[in-house]
């Protein structure tokens, strides 16, 4: 085990330490967090062979930018973005080596996406609350990854004696989602409010919403049409799944986040699917939104397919740095 640097030398707009969040930790009344695209950052982890729920760094918009002190190996997913590495081009989605001293830049296309991910072999030094390293403002926990700063991580990494722009180390199933330019799509179950309201099963299929600038991570607020439920009859505060789609009573449409609150009086019309989750946690101001209705079998089989890719991607990985004498990984399949 050795200790490396990362000298950031340049952060978006909000880069934080992320993981795949809490677990177990709502019946004490704090959200799950983790990633707003969680199939990304999973993927950036298998990808350097890491455990899936590892730390890694998010950022949203702007430019991350950083140098190591040592040898790395490193993965970028998340929006289609421009990776470079002492200035020439690199690939995402893919492992790559840096050598010491080469600075990397990654620049997110925001038309395509808001978030992308790094992922670097190793356990970075950073503090956790109630088991995670995601942040949650509200408790006072921010975990922001500033310019000028140094992330310290411990790494097993060696190298692999892979030049920088040699071919890539190895073919791997990664299964990198689309980011269409037009409406994306977004997979809904009906939830017991849609009974409530007439009509809205049909208003919100037909229409196409857009991401407003008041959305954050707690959940996207969008701008379309919306029907009210006919009585004023009170709504008993419940709990919300993550990707509940809410209609308060202001005239938009929200979706909640995995930072969202934990109960609400509000009709729920409706759920994400969690194969869909990924993909609106990429969706900024300006995204517009298609909701499709699905039924629960549906949504559950889809997921389950996702959920095989990756888990396709875990074990070629291992395989694949196993191959390389590189065996750290091996120990991670989960």
């Amino acid at each position: 085990m050795k200790t490396v640097a990362l000298d950031i030398t340049n952060t978006g707009w909000i880069t934080t330490f992320q993981d795949l969040g809490r677990r177990d930790t709502e019946r004490r009344g704090v959200p799950t967090g983790g990633a707003a695209d969680q199939h990304s950052a999973a993927v950036a982890n298998l990808l350097v062979g890491n455990p899936r729920g590892a730390t890694l760094i998010e950022n949203l918009g702007g430019e991350l930018a950083f140098v190591p002190d040592a040898d790395v190996l490193l993965a970028v997913t998340g929006a289609p973005a421009r990776v470079t590495v002492a200035g020439s081009p690199a690939d995402g989605w893919s492992p790559l080596v840096v050598p010491a001293g080469h600075e990397v830049r990654v620049r997110g296309d925001m038309d395509q996406g808001t978030r992308t991910y790094l992922a670097v072999n190793g356990t970075p030094r950073t503090k956790t609350f109630l088991g995670s390293a995601a942040p949650d403002a509200r408790m006072g926990f921010g975990q922001a990854v500033t310019r000028g700063s140094r992330v310290l991580l411990e790494t097993e990494f060696r190298g692999f004696r892979h030049r920088l722009f040699e071919p890539p180390l190895f073919r791997l199933p990664v299964p990198v989602p689309r980011f269409d330019a037009g409406p994306w799509d977004i997979d809904v179950v009906a939830g017991h409010g849609v009974q409530a309201i007439a009509g809205i099963r049909e208003v919100i299929e037909e229409a196409t919403y857009v991401v407003t600038p008041r959305s954050n991570h707690v959940g996207l607020r969008l701008d379309g049409p919306v029907l009210h439920p006919d009585t004023d009859t009170e709504i008993v505060s419940h709990g919300v799944p993550i990707g509940a789609l809410q209609i308060p009573h202001a005239d938009e449409l929200i979706v909640l986040g995995r930072y969202r609150s934990l109960t609400a009086g509000y009709p729920i019309v409706g759920v994400a699917s969690r194969a869909s989750l990924p993909l609106l946690g990429q969706a900024g101001p300006g995204r517009r939104l298609r909701f499709r209705w699905i039924d629960r079998e549906t949504s559950l089989r889809r997921f389950a397919r996702r959920e095989a890719e990756v888990r396709a991607l875990g074990h070629a990985a291992a395989e694949a740095f196993g191959a390389l004498g590189f065996e750290e990984p091996l120990r991670h399949m989960n």
